[in-house]
């Protein structure tokens, strides 16, 4: 009989694109901050779906609107940050004399790093739609002439009003405006200069505010370990700077840092069925044919199913087998201290591998660190059956089988699965 104890450490503490939120806006003398937080965590529902999820709520033009974010996939921040005009915006002056929104859509790679482990992983961001409320220094109507404020939006800019994006931004469908005031919020699909032009001059004109979203593309949060991640990513605002407004419109504050917190907690859990850490080994069709007829067994077996839910790379291992022989465990008789060797291995469930990606059928298991065996899934596994397999081999058999001599061996197997590696 083996008695088998199950130990599982578990030390808890990103693949597809994915937009998030941010929580917090600050602006000061030292630039612009925003923290981003995101966390995944296994979804047995959904044990495919390998992304991180937003923690932070929408600010901004869709904490205001989300019917209408939910409608285009967007999703905002909002900074504390004012751009406001330097001097008189003219009639059909140029591009970087206009209202222009130059923005790092392009994706841009940045290192983020595990906190407890030193482990790095790269992810990328790119900015995905602009908005925020122009405030003019006049009523739409006295600088147009026009007999309504929608009138007056649509005839002061080239294109009509900025719920009419300028190319190559695209428009989410709506803005909102006063007789002072344009609501507005674009995608973004690229870096190109998206430009207004107004066909009245505006002696004054102010963004009391500024709307960003942004998307990220994340590592496979399964080949990361269990923790938090952290990076940033500083821009410049300004002209010439990665959010550029031209040469009229000029921000308050010229920095923008994005600080990353992504958050992984894996799962890592080992059932064995009640009764399960007894095992007794026995040979195939039973004892009968030793007993009745002196047939020695070729072998004495016993597989032992249990249980297992990973999300992560997790390591197997032997911590301790006793008594040893021949540098294998081993089971010893309960009078004479005769040895005999036990074999054990593991077989896994589909959707774990070893490293190599190859599938997991009878890897042996040997006792000590340096022999320990190490596994990925390919996705979230819940509650799938594995198997440690149990043999006395057949050359131990004559040692442990004598005709006449009855006695019983036994043994202690400390088998470990391990999510730190």
């Amino acid at each position: 009989m083996v008695s088998i104890k199950n130990t599982v450490l578990h030390r808890l503490a990103f693949g597809p694109s994915i937009c998030l939120l941010a929580l917090l806006a600050t602006s000061n003398a030292e630039g612009a901050t925003q923290e981003i937080r995101a966390l995944f965590v296994p979804d047995s529902a959904n044990p495919l779906r390998n992304e991180f999820i937003n923690q932070t709520p929408s600010t901004g033009y869709c904490e205001h609107y989300p019917a209408i974010c939910r409608n285009s996939d967007t999703f905002s921040i909002r900074l504390l940050t004012r751009v406001e005009s330097n001097k008189p915006i003219q009639a059909n002056a140029d591009a970087r004399d206009s209202a222009m929104f130059k923005v790092p859509g392009e994706w841009r790679p940045f290192t983020v790093t595990n906190a407890d482990t030193g482990e790095y992983k790269t992810v990328e961001v790119r900015i995905a739609g602009v908005g925020s409320n122009y405030v003019l220094s006049d009523t739409v109507t006295n600088l147009t002439g026009a007999a309504s404020n929608a009138e007056g939006h649509d005839k002061l800019w080239n294109s009509f009003g900025w719920v009419y994006a300028a190319p190559p931004c695209t428009t989410t469908g709506v803005g909102f405006y006063g007789s002072k005031t344009y609501a507005f919020f674009w995608k973004t699909p690229n870096q190109q200069s998206c430009v207004k032009v107004a066909k009245f001059p505006i002696p004054a004109m102010t963004y009391g505010y500024l709307d960003f979203a942004y998307e990220l593309r994340t590592p496979n949060p399964l080949e990361m370990s269990s923790g938090n991640y952290i990076g940033s990513l500083s821009y410049r605002l300004g002209p010439g700077g990665d959010f550029d407004f031209g040469d009229v419109m000029i921000p308050d504050d010229p920095e923008l840092t994005l600080n990353f917190n992504l958050e992984v907690q894996h799962t890592l859990k080992v059932d064995i069925p009640p009764g399960g850490e007894k095992i007794r080994l026995v040979p195939a069709g039973g004892w009968q044919s030793w007993l009745q007829a002196g047939r020695r067994p070729v072998n004495l077996f016993r597989d032992q199913t249990f249980n297992i839910s990973a999300s992560s790379r997790f390591k197997m291992q032997i911590i301790a087998c006793g008594p040893g022989v021949n540098g294998e465990c081993g089971l010893r008789d309960s009078k004479d201290n005769r040895r005999v060797e036990l074999h054990i291995s593991v077989s896994m469930p589909n959707g774990i591998t070893d490293l190599a990606g190859q599938p997991v059928k009878r890897a042996r298991l040997k006792s000590g660190n340096a022999n320990a065996l190490y596994f990925k899934p390919g996705f979230y596994v819940d509650r799938a059956p594995g198997t440690l397999h149990f043999e006395v081999p057949p050359h131990s058999m004559a040692n442990m089988l004598q005709p006449g001599v009855s006695d019983s061996y036994s043994g202690t197997v400390v088998v470990v699965w391990d999510s730190d590696i």
